[in-house]
């Protein structure tokens, strides 16, 4: 198993669920369920790498409030180091108020405390030891945009690969200096959306092609259409595994960390890509992203041989 760093946002999950179709301004939408969970990008995803049995650390900043609280009483139930979690009285912890059916979301999220984090938060001794770096939601985390390159190679020097999901840029800018951190990464996990955006095309093969020549691993999430990636010229697809989805909150998180624990125990990368299909599968069988999230035990009993 491998230790590995993950910096990023801490905020509260507020889940509305069962909500088909999702509403629009004016109207009035019944939920048939609602849930607080510890939620974020980074958060989620760190649960997912402890679930299936990596050592985790978290870097973050939370408010000196009850979600602040919550959220980092949560991460050490799950066994993750939270040493590096500074606390930001400044700042409230951040909230994102989730409007999920049994197919697609939306989000609204206060950032609070999530644009505070930088580059110099995450201290050597957090590097220490550790195997890998993860770094999501870039996009949200505006005061780590500043100086994520001299992270990057501080890790990459003390001998960490490091991992990179953009998340979605509600700016619409999708620029914010993000091409001079792709290839810095080696692995990058943008969803389709996100792809086709930063690529500048509508066509998701030539969006995983012009962001795979920048150098990272490139794989890209696609919902129920599963996922992709490029080895050597060739697209390789992976289908997604199907399950009795209840909400699909974190689904992409919880396949990043399926990806990144099999990717770290240098699997070849189909046995990667289906850790990561078969983890944001089964991550969808309850509310949040966290209560249902899956072990490696889980995993192969999905995958069979093939895990």
């Amino acid at each position: 198993m491998s230790t590995v760093v993950v910096a990023g946002e801490i905020n509260v999950d507020l889940i509305l669920s069962g909500i088909d179709p999702l509403p629009a301004f004016g109207t009035e939408t019944l939920a048939s369920g609602a849930r607080q969970v510890p939620g974020s990008s980074s958060m989620i995803c760190a649960f997912g790498l402890a679930r299936l049995g990596d050592t985790v650390r978290f870097v973050g900043r939370a408010g000196d409030d009850e979600r602040g609280r919550f959220c980092v009483a949560a991460m050490r139930d799950a066994g993750i180091d939270t040493r590096g979690v500074l606390i930001d009285a400044a700042h409230e912890t951040g909230l994102t108020v989730a409007l999920s059916g049994a197919t697609d979301r939306a989000l609204v999220t206060f950032p609070g405390a999530i644009a505070e984090l930088r580059g110099a938060d995450v201290t050597d001794a957090a590097l220490q030891g550790a195997a890998h770096l993860h770094i999501s939601s870039y996009f949200l985390q505006t005061g780590l945009q500043g100086d994520i390159v001299r992270l990057i190679e501080r890790a990459r020097g003390a001998g960490l690969s490091v991992s990179l999901d953009p998340g979605f840029d509600p700016a619409g800018t999708w620029d914010a200096g993000l091409r001079e951190v792709l290839r810095r990464v080696d692995v990058f996990l943008p969803n389709a959306v996100e792809a086709c955006a930063l690529a500048g095309t509508d066509d998701i093969d030539e969006a995983l092609r012009r962001l795979s020549a920048q150098g990272p691993t490139v794989v890209i999430k696609h919902g129920r259409e599963g996922c992709l990636a490029l080895h050597g010229d060739e697209v390789m697809r992976m289908p997604t595994y199907a399950v009795d989805a209840v909400d699909t909150t974190g689904a992409g998180d919880n396949f990043n960390a399926g990806f990144l624990h099999a990717w770290l125990a240098r699997r070849p990368l189909d046995a990667c890509l289906r850790w990561a299909a078969a983890c944001g599968a089964l991550s969808t069988r309850g509310l949040g992203g966290t209560l249902t999230q899956a072990s490696a035990a889980d995993v192969a009993v999905l995958i069979g041989p093939a895990a």
